[in-house]
């Protein structure tokens, strides 16, 4: 018989209770949707999210999140961080960005890992839910100055699945390792509007 759940190991960032878990579960099952793959064990990371074509893509990370009982981090442009909603993008792990300087970014971030224990930081490397030739490489880059590697976590809407896929490393040259994990994911995944790949 196959697990339900996803193992998490005792190195990943933990969040929530059974309460959120709970809801998490029940979201996915009311939506029709699954998570599939491996957790690395791992204290820091950078989630790699894409194909990112949709704003469901969000819900059903959120879900996957409180279902598993992981805690996650996502940059946000901090426009978006207004009331009813900051408390609760704030809560769910929101990272209000200002995108003035990209380098900037990349150093704030990387220092925001080195002053915490456990940090999983999602991207989506897009920047945008419409279609780009080619993918910001930001996300390689905060991964390359901190020292922790990258998983791919890729919506698969043919299926409705999130498939935990798999991890690379930064290898300094960000043009080509962007395009080399983006030339994987649109060969094997699908987002909700492939036309936006």
């Amino acid at each position: 018989m196959q697990k339900q759940w996803l193992e998490v190991g005792e190195n990943v960032p933990a969040g929530g209770n059974r309460v959120s878990r709970a809801i998490g579960r029940a979201g996915l099952r009311l939506i029709g949707w699954r998570v599939a793959g491996e957790l690395p064990n791992v204290k820091q990371l950078v989630i790699c999210g894409a194909p990112h074509t949709s704003n469901w893509d969000f819900v059903v990370a959120m879900l996957v999140e409180l279902a598993l009982g992981i805690k996650f981090s996502y940059l946000m442009k901090k426009e978006a961080f207004i009331w009813p909603f900051k408390s609760l993008f704030m809560a769910l792990g929101g990272i209000p960005l200002n995108r003035g300087g990209a380098s900037d970014v990349v150093k704030q971030i990387a220092g925001w890992y080195a002053t915490h224990d456990k940090v999983w930081l999602a991207i989506t490397p897009e920047g945008t839910r419409a279609k780009v030739d080619k993918w910001k490489t930001g996300f390689l880059r905060i991964a390359r100055e901190a020292d922790v590697p990258v998983m791919l976590a890729a919506f698969h809407y043919p299926e409705k699945t999130l498939y935990l896929d798999k991890v690379w490393y930064a290898s300094g040259d960000h043009v080509a390792d962007a395009e080399a994990i983006r030339e994987y994911t649109i060969g094997k995944f699908q987002g909700a509007f492939p036309e936006k790949q």
